[in-house]
């Protein structure tokens, strides 16, 4: 790892104090212009001793807006120390984790998943008007009917039609005929530009696309393409797990990616991470943000500088060797899982590299699920499946709770 590294908790915090002086403090200054302040001291705390050791709330307390893409021209002057910290984790995740070329990647912390997808959807859909003068009936999404629902809200919101891909049942794979004849379709129906989201851990399964598959069939055809990785949930696993990975900058069929910060790094809610190429995130800029000092590239504009200090202080408080066996920690609580499930001959789709287990739900009793807080597939009509995830705060003695319940259902 080039920049992923493990600080000491007084490094952490001295980082952090001097990112903070860097930005702008409403306490003692006299700018007259700008929209926001600190917190209202008369509804929260922003004074103890206790901030000394707490560099997150001394950051939320600070206030300061991340507004802008900070890997790309100029940002706002009064933010720039906590700038500078969100720019440090992007480097970390294009260049360390995702094998980007320096230099070669933009990005900024988007509020989650669902952000980052669409800004994804937002930057193709702008790129194919620009470029060749597509009109929007001669696009289409293309993503496997277990992606995550924010491809159809992307859709919505930008007057784009989508296609889901069937999956086998049991292994959750693309069906490749099925998605070849689909592509060969909307050829013949007029669809000329595509926009993959190809998914790396599925929000329910944990499974993961080949992204290759939709660039062999699109190349074949001999249309436009773009490839958006949805890591929101295995971005900060999978590459880990996996050693030979080719879901990353490396693989020239992938465009940008998508990472959640708030789940398996948790981190506060509302912290993603939207990463691309060089080039690309130009496509989105708003021209008429005439007021804000730089380039206004992101769905939101405004976004929490203090969120964007939390996943610095969690990548820099672990470095890679420490999260590489945080990861191994779940994965071994994993497999300890899925060989009691084994022995007792229950049906479950499982990931090898991933923290996910899910269960065919004939296996498990609807009040045992409602009693351990599994997640079904759907909540309407008839439900197939249940989800376990090994997070942080689930131990074997849980695990053993639930196996030895579902044992004796089993009998």
């Amino acid at each position: 790892m080039k920049y992923w590294k493990k600080y000491s908790k007084e490094k952490l915090i001295k980082r952090i104090d001097k990112a903070l002086e860097s930005t702008l403090d409403f306490e003692n200054s006299k700018y007259l212009g700008y929209p926001v302040s600190r917190l209202d001291e008369n509804v929260f705390n922003t004074n103890g001793t206790f901030l000394n050791n707490s560099p997150l709330l001394k950051s939320f307390i600070a206030n300061p807006n991340n507004i802008g893409c900070h890997t790309l021209g100029k940002s706002e002057e009064a933010f720039k120390g906590s700038q500078e910290l969100e720019k440090e984790v992007i480097r970390v995740l294009a260049v360390d984790i995702f094998k980007s070329e320096e230099n070669e990647y933009d990005g900024y912390i988007a509020t989650g998943g669902t952000e980052a997808n669409i800004q994804a959807l937002w930057i193709y859909r702008n790129l194919y008007k620009k470029e060749y003068n597509a009109t929007l009936d001669e696009m289409v999404i293309l993503s496997s009917e277990d992606t995550h629902y924010s491809v159809h809200k992307g859709s919505n919101l930008l007057s784009l039609d989508t296609v889901s891909i069937p999956v086998d049942f049991n292994s959750r794979e693309i069906i490749v005929s099925e998605l070849d004849n689909i592509v060969k379709n909307l050829i013949s129906e007029g669809k000329k530009y595509f926009m993959v989201i190809s998914n790396m851990a599925t929000t329910m399964f944990g499974s993961v696309d080949n992204p290759d598959i939709y660039a062999e069939i699109l190349t074949k055809y001999k249309v436009e393409f773009k490839i958006h990785i949805d890591g929101a949930f295995g971005g900060f696993i999978y590459p880990i797990s996996n050693r030979n990975s080719t879901l990353n900058f490396e693989n020239p069929n992938i465009s940008s990616i998508t990472i959640d910060a708030h789940k398996m790094l948790q981190a506060p809610y509302g912290t993603g991470v939207f990463l691309c190429r060089k080039g690309l995130i130009e496509n989105v800029l708003t021209k008429e943000a005439q007021y804000v000092d730089g380039m206004d590239l992101t769905i939101v504009g405004s976004r929490s500088g203090a969120n964007a200090i939390a996943v610095w202080m969690i990548l820099f408080s672990y470095g890679y060797y420490g999260w590489f066996e945080k990861i191994n920690t779940l994965l071994l609580r994993t497999d300890w899982f899925i060989q009691q499930l084994d022995a007792l001959n229950i049906e479950y789709f499982r990931d090898p590299f991933m923290n996910i287990v899910t269960i065919k739900s004939k296996y498990v009793p609807v009040n045992l699920a409602h009693k351990y807080g599994l997640v079904p597939q759907t909540h309407e009509g008839e439900n197939k499946w249940y989800k376990v995830i090994m997070m942080d705060h689930v131990e074997i003695d849980d695990l053993l709770k639930f196996v030895e319940e579902i044992q004796k259902v089993s009998i």
